[in-house]
């Protein structure tokens, strides 16, 4: 059921993409940890969402569908909604339980309708994005020294890593989907990025 309501957001093949998400959640299934205390589907929710997001840039055929942007829209409606409510900006939770969904699923919404940021855009010091940006050559071998020192990393920190900067969730987020603090995420964050620098340095 998992891997079905995440392949119906998106149009094509859908066996295709059904077993992309299959795939996905073996490879959660053999990287998944009980001591996290974190529940399997969440924990396996960013895998199979990956793994059909990869067969989507492979086939160029395979677009968003209308599904996600009218489940954005539902989102948007209960978020409001609940906001009148409790005279506050609701949690992700408490979206996700008005919905009867996963939390992943919520995260996901939120994030998809995030705005995207043109290179030609002028930053504060008036230079645009483009020009701020390292050359094609310096960005390759920054990428392969940082994709090495993040294989020498620990699972844990792995997960914080892809959590916070692949999957672009918050501390708060993060420390739910591994069962932590928001105190210990931060901190750990911090370890790994200093230890990450000197490495590069």
């Amino acid at each position: 059921k998992l891997i079905y309501s995440v392949v119906k957001m998106f149009d094509g093949n859908k066996e295709d993409l059904y077993q992309a998400g299959v795939l996905g959640m073996l490879k959660a299934l053999k990287n998944f940890n009980k001591s996290l205390n974190v529940k399997f589907t969440t924990y396996a929710y960013p895998y199979i969402l990956g793994e059909i997001k990869k067969q989507v840039r492979e086939d160029k055929q395979v677009k968003i569908g209308r599904d996600i942007s009218r489940f954005n829209y539902k989102v948007a409606e209960v978020t409001n909604l609940l906001s009148q409510k409790y005279l506050r900006q609701p949690t992700i939770k408490e979206i996700a339980i008005f919905l009867n969904i996963d939390e992943q699923i919520v995260i996901d919404s939120i994030n998809s309708r995030r705005k995207i940021q043109s290179i030609d855009e002028v930053l504060d010091d008036n230079l645009s994005l483009e020009e701020v940006i390292p050359s094609k050559k310096q960005e390759i071998d920054g990428l392969i020294d940082l994709r090495n020192e993040l294989e020498k990393l620990s699972k844990l920190d792995k997960e914080i890593i892809n959590n916070r900067y692949y999957n672009d969730y918050t501390q708060k987020e993060t420390a739910e989907l591994l069962g932590m603090s928001q105190v210990q995420v931060s901190r750990q964050e911090q370890k790994i990025l200093t230890k990450l620098k000197e490495k590069l340095r």
